[in-house]
């Protein structure tokens, strides 16, 4: 049931130099937990230089909750009306519906925070940036788990896949999606269209699969083994967003998507890692993912892979299904 939508008095948030205003902070986002739309906007406030490392100047697409995450979800691709002059945006087209949006485009912890303002609960990054939208700079492995399909599961496909971006000569910087669920992600040259990167990630999930039966490519998902780890790599098709690191997720438990180090990855559980619990292991650790821009990974040797599978026989999937 939504949570009431009874005002309390405002805030003023300063940050990096910019005052915040945060209207109804006492209204409540986690009905399970109590958390309020003040206590959402002081978890990014002790998560800042992450979640703005994951976010900068991609395109961002909002997943707002104006009643809490009890009440409804809407996704928004173009930035709300009534936003300050400091906030950004990057113009962004959809030839599939013959539209465009001005996206939210982090470049600075003020404007996330004003995004928590507007309601925002998850922030959606795309994989390229706002200077070359048109072409990634970010190779994401999506490792999700069927119905039927434990975390002890994909804990182990995960360890395949770190084994095989080991053989490419690929640094991959896991984290937990704040589902049930593992990403990777590989940062590339901006330098391919969606289509290649995408084929390049296909390729990859295909030499994990066959090194383990406990992960598939299968595309339709009425044909997947629901024991089974989808290892997939459509979440590099033009448009499609995840959420990002620190993000956090519209879970009762109010889970993030927290980066992890790989020596962690055995024992982790998706539960441990949520708004109360981050902040301190963030002070602990800092940003695990701080060096992802300085480990840039050549595509050409997976690209050519992909080539031979096609040459094979094997068919590239559609982009949506």
């Amino acid at each position: 049931m939504p949570t009431s939508r009874g005002s309390s008095p405002a805030t003023e948030l300063e940050v990096g130099g910019r005052s915040v205003r945060i209207s109804n902070p006492d209204r409540v986002y986690f009905p399970d937990l109590g958390l309020t739309k003040l206590d959402l906007a002081r978890y990014y406030l002790s998560v800042g230089d992450g979640i703005v490392t994951a976010l900068r100047e991609r395109p961002c697409m909002m997943h707002r909750f104006p009643d809490g995450i009890a009440g409804e979800r809407v996704h928004q691709k173009r930035l709300p009306r009534g936003a300050p002059d400091w906030m950004e945006t990057v113009h962004v087209t959809f030839p599939r519906w013959n539209r465009t949006a001005d996206e939210l485009c982090v470049t600075e912890l003020a404007q996330v925070i004003w995004s928590v303002q507007m309601s925002c609960v998850e922030f959606h990054p795309w994989n390229s940036r706002r200077g070359h939208v048109e072409q990634p700079d970010e190779w994401r492995i999506d490792l999700d788990p069927g119905d039927d399909c434990d975390f002890a599961t994909v804990r182990r496909v995960c360890g395949v896949a770190q084994e095989v971006l080991a053989e490419l000569g690929a640094v991959g910087w896991p984290k937990t999606t704040g589902s049930k669920g593992i990403h990777v992600y590989v940062r590339i040259a901006p330098e391919h269209g969606f289509r290649d990167v995408r084929r390049a990630a296909l390729a990859f999930a295909r030499e994990v699969e066959r090194r383990t039966e406990e992960a598939t490519t299968t595309w339709w998902r009425k044909d997947r083994d629901p024991r089974k780890v989808f290892v997939d790599f459509n979440q590099n098709a033009r448009d499609h967003t995840i959420a990002a690191a620190y993000s956090v997720r519209a879970t009762p438990d109010a889970r993030v998507s927290a980066p992890l180090r790989w020596d962690e990855m055995p024992d982790c559980e998706p539960g441990d890692f949520t708004m109360l619990t981050m902040p301190r292991r963030y002070a602990e650790l800092g940003d695990l993912h701080a060096g992802i821009d300085d480990a840039v990974y050549d595509l050409a040797p997976l690209l050519e892979r992909a080539a031979r599978d096609e040459a094979e026989g094997h068919e590239e999937p559609p982009e949506e299904g």
